[in-house]
Formats: C-alpha cells, sequence, structure tokens
C-alpha cells in the first residue's frame, strides 16, 4: 500500500486517515490552497495554513477550520504532516507527510518565481513527489516578473493617454493580486470587481497588506471609471457589467497568453503572459530539487511530463484528477464566485 493512494474522493493517507485536497466530502481534509478545484465544500473538518483559513471562510462559509504555519509540524495518528510555501498564492502550501521511514510530498500547485506575497516556493526532500502539469510543455517559459509588470503598466499609461479605461483581466485569487502590486507604483486609483473586492477584504482581515482599491458598484459612475484602471476576474469580460467602462481596452493577464492564438480568441486587445504556476523548467527544477524516486504528475500536460521523466531516468506515472479548474471561475451578478460541481465522477 502507497502512503498516499489515489481514490475517488481524492488523495487519501490511510496511516494518518486524511485527504489532500479531496474532490468530495470527507471528515478530515488537509487544503494546500483557496482555489476551488483544491478548497471543495462538504468536509467536516479543514486544516490549512494560517494565510488560506480567511479565504476558504470567504469561500466555503462556517465550517471546522484548523490553521498553521509554514514549516511546523502536526501528528495526525501515526503520521507527522507539515505545511511548505508554495508560492502559487497567498497561503499556497506544500504537504509533507512522514510517516516511519517515508516521506512523501503533495504540491498543489506552484510556482517557482518569487512574486513576492505568495512565500517563495521551498524544494522538500522526499521518496515521492505529486506534482501538477498545468503548463508541462517545453513552450511555456515565462519571462522575469518585473518585464511582464512593466508592460502592463506601459500599457495602462497609453491607455489613458488615449481616454480608454484600462480593464485588465486576472483571476480574482491570486493573479488580481500580483497585478494590484503591479499597478502600485502609477498611485491610480483602481477599481475591482466584487469576486476581487470579497477576496481583497479577507486578505485584509488576515492581515496581509494589499494596495488600496474601490469596488464597482451600480453607483459608480462613468465619469469615475474614465481612463481609469479596472481588474476584473474572466467571468466579467464581455459581460453587461464591462459596459459602464466604454471606452476601454482589455488586457487578459494569463500564462496561457503565451499561445499567440489565445489573444485573438479572447477577443482582448493585448494579453500579459502572467501564471501562478511552474513553466518547463520550473517544474523541472522543482521535481528534481526534491530528489523524489517517485514522480507522481496531476492535472494539466500530465502525460507529457511524465514520459519526459521516466525518459530522463526518473520513474514517473501520470494520475488523472479533477484539479485543474482554477482558471475557469464562473462569476455571478452579485460577485460571488460559484462552485464547482463536486459531484462529477473522477478518473483514476
Amino acid at each position: 500500500m502507497q502512503l498516499i493512494e489515489f481514490t475517488d474522493k481524492g488523495l487519501y493517507c490511510a496511516p494518518g486517515n486524511f485527504y489532500i485536497d479531496p474532490w468530495k466530502p470527507v471528515d478530515k481534509a488537509i487544503i494546500t490552497h483557496a482555489h476551488s478545484d483544491h478548497a471543495r465544500w462538504g468536509s467536516k473538518q479543514y486544516l490549512c495554513h494560517h494565510y488560506t483559513k480567511p479565504l476558504l471562510q470567504a469561500r466555503l462559509g462556517d465550517n471546522v477550520y484548523e490553521s498553521i504555519g509554514w514549516n511546523e509540524s502536526i501528528r495526525l495518528n501515526e503520521v507527522t504532516v507539515s505545511l511548505h510555501p508554495a508560492g502559487h498564492i497567498i497561503g499556497s502550501s506544500q504537504v509533507r507527510v512522514s510517516y516511519k521511514d517515508e516521506v512523501w510530498v503533495v504540491s498543489g500547485d506552484y510556482k517557482t518565481e518569487t512574486d513576492h506575497i505568495s512565500g517563495v516556493f521551498e524544494p522538500v526532500q522526499c521518496h515521492a513527489f505529486i506534482t501538477e502539469s498545468t503548463f508541462g510543455l517545453p513552450i511555456y517559459n515565462w519571462m522575469p516578473q518585473e518585464s511582464i509588470y512593466e508592460k502592463i503598466r506601459n500599457w495602462v499609461i497609453a491607455n489613458k493617454a488615449a481616454g480608454k479605461t484600462s480593464v485588465l483581466i486576472a483571476y480574482s485569487l491570486g493573479k488580481a493580486q500580483r497585478v494590484l502590486k503591479a499597478l502600485e507604483p502609477l498611485q491610480e486609483k483602481i477599481y475591482v470587481h466584487g469576486a476581487i473586492w470579497n477576496m481583497h477584504q479577507a486578505l485584509l482581515s488576515a492581515g496581509i497588506l494589499m494596495p488600496a482599491v474601490e469596488r464597482v458598484t451600480p453607483e459608480t459612475t462613468k465619469d469615475d471609471l474614465k481612463a481609469g484602471i479596472v481588474i476584473a476576474p474572466p467571468g466579467a469580460d464581455g459581460s453587461p457589467w464591462m459596459k459602464r467602462m466604454e471606452p476601454y481596452a482589455v488586457g487578459m493577464c494569463s500564462g496561457w497568453m503565451q499561445v499567440r492564438g489565445n489573444v485573438r480568441r479572447r477577443n482582448a486587445d493585448a494579453g500579459f503572459i502572467l501564471s501562478d504556476h511552474a513553466d518547463w523548467k520550473g517544474l523541472l527544477a522543482a521535481i528534481r530539487a526534491t530528489r523524489a524516486e517517485k514522480v507522481f504528475v496531476t492535472h494539466g500536460f500530465q502525460s507529457t511530463l511524465s514520459r519526459y521523466l521516466n525518459e530522463q531516468g526518473i520513474y514517473s506515472a501520470e494520475v488523472k484528477t479533477e484539479y485543474g479548474n482554477d482558471d475557469e471561475e464562473a462569476v455571478n451578478d452579485t460577485g460571488i464566485v460559484e462552485p464547482h460541481d463536486d459531484q462529477i465522477n473522477a478518473e483514476l
């Protein structure tokens, strides 16, 4: 029996009797981060990082939550569990599971470049590593973050000169906070969609310092937004909500913008290659740093990455999970992120 099994409810540790990021309700769930594909409603108890707790409360409501810090260990039955920075979004963590002489690490989602708000990705040595592969193809190689930030600022300045409102499309949790930091040097008033406002308030309640923003409400006028800056989630793009920004230009912030055709398909005026996931080189560097004897590859281009690792002499196997939908948030008219369907059958 493996220390962590791949079951129809999610990643299960039998000696500790807990699941990691389960996609069906369980008694004990350890959560790597607060994106909706990893943090699902219905479990009896949740364990997460301190910064993730207010985000789970905002998204999942009242539940039994316990939180610990990075590099802090707890015992669950005969298993030692600790959390380590994943660098993906604020509070995101890898889960280290140690039992007898065996160590496994579940990465959740992660990126290796430091964004200065999400914690610095920490390689953790282990016998078995479970990795994501969202951008697990050699075509995905990110430019340095500061270069992207400069492009975003220059685009905003050009739009303002042309009398257009800049609407930056970014996921409400993770990407939106990085875009806010990118815009901070401009010292302009920034308006946000309700979904981003909700996450902003949760982060402030956790004591995390963020730039000031103003929520777009029915009382917000066109004059308020004229030649201004707005950050909105993907679900708001092209919706009636956007009409009050006219005239406006749309900039998509996503790793998928690496493929030029995606800018055209999204009918965007600009695409900024900004991702909260590791690129191809980042994935390989992170995997090698673990010195893992076995690597299990989940959501993304898992077959390609798994095959490549085997060719490099690292034992690897592909695992199908229900992760990978954090880039497809559904936003309703009130600005609340809709939950994903938790009843979809797993293919393990």
